[in-house]
């Protein structure tokens, strides 16, 4: 949820349609914690909406206590991320991505007309 907030900050303040792909990726972002409630059988709405409005109010370490079903602080909860661990996440994430997009661009290329070699 930091991570979106940072990005939705900068989005606020970049032109263009650079804005509206750093929004989506803010997005993509927000769905990390409502999957994660999701797979706990918590309400993920009720969540991550309370999530989201902490890292508003500036509460940097709040986080998802799937123990309890509540919005927590993690550094409490003794729940640390390693940067390696998330950097590598994100890479590849955007490497899957990206692949995805190239399969769609060569999967909507016209077809080859048969007995024209």
């Amino acid at each position: 949820m930091l991570m979106s907030k940072a990005v939705d900050e900068l989005a606020a303040i970049t032109p263009g349609k650079q804005a509206i792909a750093m929004e989506s990726f803010s997005k993509a972002l927000r769905q990390i914690p409502t999957i994660l409630a999701d797979n706990g059988g918590y309400d993920s709405a009720d969540l991550v909406s309370k999530l989201k409005a902490a890292h508003y109010e500036n509460k940097k370490t709040s986080g998802l206590d799937m123990y309890n079903g509540l919005v927590a602080d993690v550094k409490e909860l003794g729940i640390t991320e390693s940067f390696k661990l998330k950097r590598q996440v994100l890479l590849s994430s955007a490497e899957a991505a990206e692949m995805i997009l190239r399969v769609d661009d060569i999967l909507r290329a016209a077809p080859r007309r048969r007995g024209n070699y």
